[in-house]
């Protein structure tokens, strides 16, 4: 029964799902369509930018699925059929989640998603700035072989040196599960983590200035609120080595920009691997384009084919359990009174085919 269309549910289904997004909303995407088709509930995507398209054409919807769309207050609040916002990731900074709260609905997320992929792709921003990978191989594909030897110096060593990470969650701590395979000595910084779950990750957790003072390369992983808002700036630039990398692979706003264009002009620190921007897409003037020790990716360091069809596959199944009366598995805000009663219990696939 999913479709992918702007118009009104079939009165035979058990309600309406509708994916938001302001590019690739009204895609076809099997994994999910699958999952809420056994719950007998249709699927429609929209393509929105503004709160007001948001509201027009998810009116209908019962449940809404989306990754970057803005769920404001107004959004929530000029849709009142709706009960549950899933977002496609483990980040929810997207979602007014006290507005959600406020409006009976559902936040959910997919905590577990994609840990391996950002951990991998920390870890290989941090090998490709440290080795100049990127630098070396445009100069060699420009024939500029001679200029190449000579950029080699200065270099870092990895083995033995010292990582420190920003936000020992999930992610964090994969990082530092498998930065001994670089003889990486792991420090970390987390006033919220459970102390148990960090040593046995192989991290000692130090405080902020300590871990900016020693460490050779800072990968930052928090999750992205007020107060992770600009957590590195001018001040933190100032406390790192200047022969220090920084690997961002969280949110582009937990990172000043400004200051951090100017901490690489003064070469305050060494260079930088990023896969997030404070502004996506990044404009194609911006100074961090322009530097040979700034490696960039656009934002994905969370894909592979089989991390995000897992992704839409759990998405459709949190989706169909709302649906078909049952609490999802992930809810951002506990304490939410939902608009219909839930049951709370493990879903069961057979009653999600009746």
């Amino acid at each position: 029964m999913a479709a992918n269309k702007d118009t009104c549910p079939n009165k035979g289904s058990r309600g309406t799902v509708v994916r938001v997004d302001a590019t690739g909303g009204s895609t076809v995407i099997l994994e999910e369509n699958e999952a809420i088709s056994q719950a007998n509930a249709e699927v429609f995507g929209v393509d929105c930018i503004s709160e007001d398209e948001i509201i027009s054409k998810a009116q209908n919807a019962d449940v809404i699925m989306t990754g970057a769309a803005m769920m404001t207050r107004r959004v929530m609040e000029g849709l009142p059929r709706c009960k549950a916002v899933i977002r496609y990731g483990i980040g929810y900074d997207t979602i007014d989640v006290p507005a959600a709260t406020d409006n009976r609905i559902i936040v959910i997320n997919v905590p577990d998603f994609c840990f391996e992929e950002v951990a991998n792709h920390a870890l290989g921003l941090l090998i490709v700035c440290a080795k100049k990978i990127v630098l070396l191989n445009n100069l060699v594909k420009q024939g500029r072989w001679a200029e190449a030897q000579r950029s080699l110096t200065p270099m870092r060593h990895i083995h033995g040196e010292t990582l420190g990470i920003i936000g020992c969650g999930n992610i964090g701590r994969t990082i530092a599960r498998k930065a001994p395979f670089l003889q990486l000595r792991v420090l970390g910084y987390d006033p919220y983590v459970d102390k148990t779950l960090a040593a046995e990750s192989g991290i000692t957790l130090v405080s902020m200035p300590e871990l900016l003072k020693e460490s050779d390369y800072i990968s930052l992983n928090p999750i992205m609120n007020q107060e992770t808002w600009h957590l590195v700036g001018e001040n933190e630039f100032r406390q790192m080595k200047p022969s220090a990398y920084l690997i961002n692979t969280a949110r582009g706003s937990v990172v000043d920009e400004a200051a951090l264009i100017k901490a690489l002009q003064e070469k305050r620190i060494a260079g930088v691997g990023l896969d997030i921007f404070e502004k996506e897409p990044i404009d194609s003037q911006n100074p961090l384009l322009k530097m040979d020790n700034v490696v960039v990716t656009p934002h994905t360091a969370s894909y592979s084919d089989v991390a995000f069809a897992r992704l839409r596959r759990t998405v459709g199944q949190e989706a169909a359990r709302v649906i078909s009366g049952y609490w999802p598995k992930s809810v951002v805000n506990k304490t939410v009174k939902p608009k219909v009663k839930l049951i709370k219990e493990e879903r069961d696939e057979k009653k999600y085919t009746t």
